[in-house]
């Protein structure tokens, strides 16, 4: 299926790794070229250079930590510097502080709502002009802890809500100036970050790491953890024109760990 992409203008956060990146990947290509923003600057040269000889695309980078303003508006002016437009914008940072609630201080309360909800707020903000000239499209990465709380991950769950909230009524500007929002919500994954949730919960309820495997996929019934391209194609999907009657909707990718209906 040609979802229409090719010449589009991407923005991903949290492109590095993981998730963030198989989504650059995948919209470079279905023919997108791309901003890539992370704080580590050796993963995300290293990704550059990777996507663009895979692709054969334009892959300009921005190394910002987007949970500080001045963050925000060094991603905004490298985008300017390079394209002077947006079609596509996904927010994906993450790497939520987690813990026993009791064991979790303010800051780290303060670090996840930076993140996770003023640091997607704010991109959202500043480069809104550009996505509203283009008809352009917003993908805001979630959770599944957002719907299913967990109290080893209380500000992954509440800054997930919130972002969910945000985009709802972003949503509803979208409708007044043609750009489309909605939320991708990733169940558990195969990345670095599942690694080392699955050693947390391993080290807080005192078990092994297979052993919290095996109880998982045993309460979830999943058939298997998600890959991170099952991610990325329904990410491209929504980004593509083929998407524009889709708006405001949490699309879940969990493999049926949740159930919706």
């Amino acid at each position: 299926m040609n979802l229409g992409l090719g010449d589009k203008v991407a923005l991903i956060s949290g492109a590095s790794r993981g998730i963030g990146r198989a989504i650059a990947e995948k919209l470079a290509r279905e023919g997108c070229d791309l901003m890539i923003v992370a704080r580590t600057s050796g993963d995300l040269e290293r990704a550059r250079d990777e996507i663009a000889a895979a692709s054969g695309r334009r892959v300009a980078i921005c190394v910002a930590d987007l949970s500080a303003r001045a963050g925000i508006d060094a991603a905004v002016a490298a985008l300017n510097d390079s394209y002077s437009r947006l079609d596509v914008l996904v927010n994906n940072v993450g790497g939520m502080p987690h813990g026993h609630f009791l064991e979790l201080d303010n800051d780290d309360w303060h670090r996840g709502f930076e993140v996770k909800v003023f640091g997607y707020m704010r991109m959202c903000r500043a480069l809104w002009p550009l996505l509203k000239a283009s008809r352009g499209a917003v993908i805001n990465i979630s959770g599944n802890f957002a719907v299913t709380p967990s109290h080893n991950f209380m500000i992954a769950g509440a800054t997930g809500a919130a972002l969910m909230n945000v985009s709802k009524a972003l949503a509803n500007l979208g409708l007044i100036d043609d750009v489309n929002v909605n939320v991708v919500q990733p169940g558990g994954t195969v990345t670095g970050q599942l690694k080392r949730l699955l050693e947390s919960q391993a080290d807080a309820e005192g078990l092994t790491v297979a052993e919290v495997k095996k109880r998982n996929a045993g309460v979830t019934g999943i058939r298997r953890y998600a890959e991170t391209n099952d991610v990325a194609d329904l990410v491209a999907f929504l980004a593509s024109p083929r998407a524009r009657h889709l708006q405001g909707t949490v699309a879940v990718v969990d493999g049926g760990a949740t159930k919706r209906i």
